[in-house]
């Protein structure tokens, strides 16, 4: 499968990256900055398409069977949110300009449902992160409309990071609006693993127009 994945160089891009290579899919890697990708196979084109411009990006995305995004406005972007929401609709709107009809956004935890209330409203959910939760949320709340491309939304597990990443089972379990929890009460998946769900949905689509989540 010919697959463009934007966000080629960060956290969650790579692990996607690397998974796709694995399986033989043809890549189109998009990132601001291409060099900074290590991974040299002959499966892999890179280019640093401007997410902003959507003429640009659906020319590039022309003849591609899917995009994946896995867009992030800089942490440390002062001007996160309005960013986030801004690239996040140019990558829509480029991808139906393009003619690609898949396109499987990775989103954040802080939109799941605990009862009836979604993470980030709750007194527990970090401070630091709640900029970057609210952004992906009301993103979800956009793409939801879209009844042109067959869009997949994916929330990671709460627990999703470093410190609990570095293995790839290839086993997880699916959620759809609620956390994913072990018998120790945690939310927990490693990028790696988060990869092998996200090229699985890519392989067999089963959340077509829909969010879902994984962890253990």
């Amino acid at each position: 499968m010919k697959v463009a994945l934007i966000g080629t160089t960060g956290f969650v891009g790579k692990a996607i990256l690397n998974e796709l290579l694995s399986r033989n899919h043809e890549v189109l890697g998009i990132a601001r900055k291409p060099e900074d990708v290590k991974e040299s196979n002959p499966n892999l084109i890179l280019d640093s398409l401007d997410v902003n411009d959507e003429d640009a990006l659906a020319e590039g995305l022309k003849n591609y069977d899917a995009v994946i995004s896995a867009f992030n406005a800089g942490w440390t972007n002062p001007n996160f949110y309005d960013d986030f929401i801004k690239g996040s609709k140019a990558i829509e709107a480029g991808v139906e300009k393009s003619g690609v009809k898949r396109l499987i956004v990775i989103g954040g935890a802080g939109s799941l449902y605990v009862g009836n209330v979604q993470l980030v409203d709750t007194p527990q959910f970090p401070k630091e992160y709640y900029t970057g939760a609210s952004a992906a949320r009301d993103y979800l709340n956009i793409l939801k409309e879209n009844t042109v491309l067959d869009w997949t939304f994916f929330s990671p597990a709460i627990e999703m990071n470093p410190q609990v990443s570095g293995t790839r089972t290839g086993k997880y379990r699916i959620g759809l609006e609620n956390p994913v929890f072990d018998e120790n009460s945690r939310s927990v998946l490693s990028v790696e693993d988060l990869a092998v769900a996200i090229v699985d949905e890519l392989e067999n689509p089963k959340h077509i127009k829909q969010r879902f989540t994984a962890a253990y």
